[in-house]
């Protein structure tokens, strides 16, 4: 599809991080009948997906169907069940019979894949993004994390897919990585948490509560105090019923992205329980271990406390002293934990190698993405530029959710292509969100406007 240039080939399109959602529509090119010539960029040295969560018995929150391309074409040959198959554990899946898999296969699923693939070169850092108006295509600048060499890359389009970062408040900022660090780095802090005499989790998400289950299952052994604190109103389960999980639909995303922005900017932070908090079977597992250890009337040495906001975190000798505050009752107190592991979530800030093309791309009044409704980035150039995970504030709570992956990567591919590769699925749900929606559907039972329908005598 692309043509050569004098600067060299140009790709019909080049993507920006590999992480699960650039690595799925790396998959559903790779799936298509014409020859889409693609290169996608990760500064990483190789795939791994959130290593540092890697702990063993955790499970990913989503169904196995929502892997890279089953739910838009469950024939590819990258799906998680061809996986099983050519790596000789189908059968054993057959038996484990849970749909829930665990995060460490997940992971080496995604490995699998991203070795299959061509087109994916590691160790390339984007560092700018240009256009180039005598060609019309852009023009990408990346280089190596530890050697500096420099590569350049053009393309039609671009998919950024660079994913989040792990978010540390400022306030909570500022001391040695080993006591005071992130969930993300867990797994790498392991053999010095063992060491600690005492360690408190901040944060009440999913991550804080598999890290807190696992010191908790690893406290006989290490004797350490182990404290949960959270500033949220409890440790609150996610919600996880079958009517509540139909938000992360494509009828939910058109119904968001349809609203007033002020609407939305008021609806996505009310909607915790749709992505946040924690898993109940994580939660349960919490409880038996609590109780367990309970028996015979021991003291497990824990102590879990909600509505408490961190402030502050200042060094005191070989420990840390965090300022604590229960907002509820307004009173503040002082807790002290020689190792501290924040789960205080991930953030997206707009990358900086944007900044040469940021004059074309549209923002809102808040120094937002403007987004179309296919999940592209408004932006004054012929080429695309596709949206991964970056457009919460404009089409909700389904946007970082796995499951929606292959049904936006169906939206790219069949853009690219120019006809529809793969379905784009409508009518998925058994419950309407508009209003439009739902009176269409209910046989004359309903009409629009607020006047009541006249009666058979009228």
């Amino acid at each position: 599809m692309a043509e050569r240039s004098s600067g060299g080939e140009v790709h019909d399109l080049v993507g920006i991080g590999v992480g699960p959602f650039n690595l799925g529509l790396a998959a559903m090119v790779d799936g298509v009948e014409e020859d889409v010539e693609t290169v996608f960029l990760e500064r990483e040295p190789e795939f791994d997906w959130h290593e540092g969560m890697l702990l063993e018995g955790t499970t990913l929150e989503v169904p196995f169907l929502a892997d890279l391309v089953t739910l838009a074409d469950p024939t590819s040959p990258h799906s998680y069940l061809n996986y099983l198959r050519e790596t000789g554990r189908i059968y054993e899946f057959y038996f484990y019979e849970t749909f829930q898999i665990p995060r460490r296969e997940y992971n080496d699923y995604l490995r699998w894949v991203a070795e299959s693939l061509g087109g994916l070169e590691f160790s390339r850092e984007v560092v700018e993004i240009g256009w180039d108006d005598d060609h019309e295509h852009y023009v990408v600048v990346a280089h190596h994390p530890e050697t500096g060499e420099r590569f350049e890359y053009r393309g039609e389009n671009l998919a950024l897919g660079i994913g989040s970062r792990p978010q540390i408040p400022e306030h909570l900022q500022g001391h040695p990585e080993k006591d005071v660090f992130h969930t993300a780095r867990y797994r790498h802090n392991r053999e010095r948490v063992s060491t600690a005499d005492s360690v408190a989790v901040v944060g009440s998400g999913q991550s804080a509560a598999e890290v807190f289950e696992d010191l908790l299952e690893r406290q006989p052994e290490a004797g350490y105090r182990l404290d949960w604190l959270t500033r949220s109103d409890g440790f609150f389960p996610m919600e996880y019923s079958k009517l509540g999980l139909q938000h992360f639909t494509p009828e939910y995303e058109q119904y968001v992205y349809d609203l007033p922005q002020k609407v939305k900017d008021d609806l996505v932070p009310n909607q915790d329980r749709l992505y946040k908090g924690v898993d109940p079977g994580t939660s349960a597992a919490i409880y038996d271990l609590l109780y367990r250890r309970s028996i015979g009337d021991r003291d497990p040495d824990v102590g879990l406390f909600a509505m408490t906001e961190v402030r502050d975190i200042e060094a005191v000798g070989d420990a840390y002293a965090l300022d604590c505050h229960q907002w509820q009752a307004e009173e503040s107190f002082v807790h002290e934990s020689e190792v501290v592991v924040l789960g205080t979530g991930y953030e997206r800030p707009t990358p900086g190698f944007l900044e040469p093309i940021e004059n074309a791309i549209g923002w809102d009044d808040r120094g937002r993405f403007e987004v179309t409704e296919d999940h592209r980035l408004a932006i004054d150039h012929p080429g695309d530029v596709f949206l991964q995970n970056a457009e919460l504030h404009t089409h909700g709570v389904g946007v970082p959710d796995l499951g929606l992956g292959a049904y936006r990567n169906a939206l790219f591919v069949n853009r690219l292509v120019g006809r529809e590769a793969y379905p784009e699925d409508t009518n998925t749900v058994y419950q309407d969100f508009a209003v439009e929606q739902f009176v269409e559907r209910s046989s004359g039972a309903s009409r629009h406007g607020s006047d009541p329908a006249p009666t058979r005598n009228d």
